[in-house]
């Protein structure tokens, strides 16, 4: 029997506990916080998205970073395997739109308490208020930790699950970082991700906290289309959030280092220009003798309104009789692309995950022990792994956990 102590206590840390102490080491978990899962109570909205029911294969392609590093960790523990341990952990799972898998309660308490439960079933030892000064290594190997009330654990395995500096709010202030640093790993440039993202246009505040379903977004540098999807964003007091751009925000990030970024919006896409253009003809037939302003809040919320007429090239209080055909081709124009520029991303406290992190060229993809210090591991988001939203990025989180727990000997 080995003794395993296991830095942080969230979503990864938890799993890695749970499966080592399965196979009969004595495990403990040092988490610096109050109670554990912090971060991953806030996830989804508070509502959870633990994986995503794709099939294997589909898990490389979300993947923004190194994708081929996580080959061994996927197929040794997938989605399907994810789902089946919280099933049986006693939370029942449903699955979503885009295949994102949610505890059908809505609630992430219930992940958190299952992995709680499963930790405290399986032998696992907890240290809450149990802050980690430094890991101790000799000889190449990692001797155990120091914490920063000057105690030295002695262990025969450290596993490094400390997170990213995402939320920094729930303890992920780095600490991962620089205790690979201080054992000799190279850490790469730390980036937020899955970011809310700020817009250059005065009219964009205006239409702050309306939130658009079934929309359309292009991204273009240049005029080459950089990012496109289908989905629901929202507007914010100084840019634009919502699924759709968190996932934007994983793919534009190194674009935007160098340029503004023109976006464009459909407000109706199931509808074709041409369907689109019988359509405002329908409301204008009706209403031929009424103020332009008056006819085309049919077509959209009551707050883009404004904003539609602003950018619309039509006077608000032009009868719709007198309204030109080129006028009127215009305005649709702008229902297809409604426009704005892209200045920048959120922050870190803003972010759902860190882009960057622990060099996966010093790690064994096979078993995620550092191939520097014997004994030492790194999992879950303290590595260069990052993935758009949609449950992938927990689903790093648990299978680079489960390989670890497994490979100690």
């Amino acid at each position: 029997m080995s003794k395993v102590l296991i830095i942080g206590g969230g979503a990864a840390g938890m799993m890695a506990g749970i499966h080592a102490a399965h196979k009969g080491h004595e495990v403990h978990v040092l988490e610096k916080n109050e109670k554990l899962g912090k971060k991953l109570f806030i996830t989804g909205k508070g509502r959870c998205n633990v994986t995503n029911a794709c099939e294997t294969e589909e898990l490389f392609a979300a993947m923004m970073s190194n994708a081929k590093f996580m080959y061994s960790a996927f197929y040794s523990y997938g989605s399907h395997d994810v789902m089946d341990f919280f099933e049986e952990a006693g939370v029942p799972l449903k699955v979503e739109r885009g295949n994102r898998v949610f505890p059908c309660s809505d609630h992430s308490s219930d992940i958190i308490r299952a992995l709680e439960r499963e930790l405290k079933k399986a032998g696992a030892r907890i240290h809450l208020h149990t802050e980690v000064e430094g890991i101790a290594a000799e000889d190449g190997k990692a001797k155990g930790v120091r914490l920063k009330d000057g105690t030295f654990l002695s262990a025969d395995a450290v596993i490094v699950a400390t997170g990213g500096l995402s939320y920094p709010a729930t303890g992920s202030t780095g600490d991962g970082y620089r205790f690979a640093r201080d054992t000799g790993h190279q850490v790469t440039e730390l980036k937020p991700s899955l970011v809310p993202l700020k817009t250059k246009e005065t009219y964009i505040p205006k239409l702050q906290g309306l939130s658009l379903k079934n929309v359309n977004l292009t991204v273009k540098s240049g005029k080459k289309v950089i990012y496109e999807d289908f989905g629901e964003m929202m507007f914010t007091h100084y840019g634009v959030t919502g699924p759709m751009v968190l996932s934007a925000s994983a793919k534009i990030g190194r674009f935007l280092e160098k340029e503004e970024l023109k976006a464009y919006l459909d407000l109706k896409p199931a509808l074709t220009p041409e369907q689109l253009d019988s359509r405002v003809l329908r409301e204008f037939e009706a209403g031929q003798n009424k103020q332009f302003k008056n006819v085309i809040g049919v077509l959209f919320p009551s707050s883009l309104t404004p904003v539609m007429l602003e950018l619309g090239g039509i006077e608000p209080e032009k009868k719709i009789h007198e309204i030109s055909r080129e006028e009127r081709l215009g305005f649709e124009a702008l229902v297809k692309a409604f426009p704005f520029t892209i200045t920048g991303m959120g922050e870190f406290k803003e972010a759902i995950i860190t882009r960057g992190g622990v060099s996966v060229k010093e790690i064994k993809p096979g078993s995620m022990e550092s191939k520097k210090v014997e004994n030492l591991y790194f999992i879950g988001e303290v590595l260069d792994l990052d993935a758009v939203t949609g449950g992938f990025n927990l689903q790093i989180a648990w299978s680079t956990a489960y390989l670890a727990a497994q490979a100690i000997v």
